[in-house]
């Protein structure tokens, strides 16, 4: 799964000039958390959340009289406040890479961008939602966790036990197991199989160990 599968194509952008007042009632109004700032040709020029006008706000607040607090705020933009080290990524990329860049630099998006213009953003949502999808999170059946030895030939004897049970793989995720150096955990989510059923279709198979195994 690439990023250009799980981005928001055109998202909501502003320019510099924005008054931070009116952009914070837009990210409000459109239930968003994170703004790219562009200039002419939508080129990004910045970023900023609602961290950022929480956070960044304060800084460029002098000593002021409580009653005159919106018109000073009035006068502060999105330009002033923005964020502008800015790490973006490509279309083509693979959801792994972003959610790799993302965690690294511990941040909640990255704006896509095609010869520095704008075309897209993904979010830490987006990547959650995409797990939700390899998981099979949101259509019922059995949920097993297994770990299985790291040898070829492993994975495909799992497999083949449950086809021969009739059962149906709707998601599969392997990785290396914190348990067993030796063997490698997978997630199976299985249809047209009660847990019973599975975990004896499985139980029988050498260096099998199942972990625990659920509906649902």
């Amino acid at each position: 799964m690439l990023v250009k599968d799980r981005m928001t194509r055109h998202p909501l952008m502003v320019e510099p000039a924005m008054p931070i007042t009116t952009a914070r009632a837009y990210m409000q109004d459109n239930r968003i958390r994170h703004l790219p700032i562009v200039g002419d040709g939508k080129r990004l020029l910045g970023l900023i959340t609602r961290s950022t006008l929480t956070m960044g706000v304060p800084a460029r607040v002098p000593s002021f009289n409580l009653l005159d607090l919106d018109a000073v705020l009035s006068r502060i933009t999105v330009g002033d406040i923005m964020l502008r080290d800015v790490a973006t990524i490509d279309e083509d990329a693979t959801l792994e890479q972003a959610a790799r860049v993302m965690l690294d630099r511990k941040i909640g998006c990255l704006p896509v961008v095609e010869d520095g213009i704008v075309i897209g953003i993904i979010t830490e949502s987006d990547l959650l939602a995409a797990t939700m999808e390899l998981l099979g999170a949101r259509r019922p059946g059995v949920r097993l966790t297994a770990l299985i030895p790291d040898e070829c030939g492993s994975l495909a004897g799992v497999v083949n036990a449950i086809s021969n049970q009739g059962g149906s793989i709707m998601a599969s995720v392997t990785y290396p197991s914190e348990r067993d150096k030796l063997r490698w955990a997978v997630v199976i989510k299985v249809d047209n199989m009660s847990r019973d059923q599975l975990v004896r279709a499985l139980k029988g198979l050498e260096g099998i160990e199942i972990v625990e195994a659920r509906e649902g």
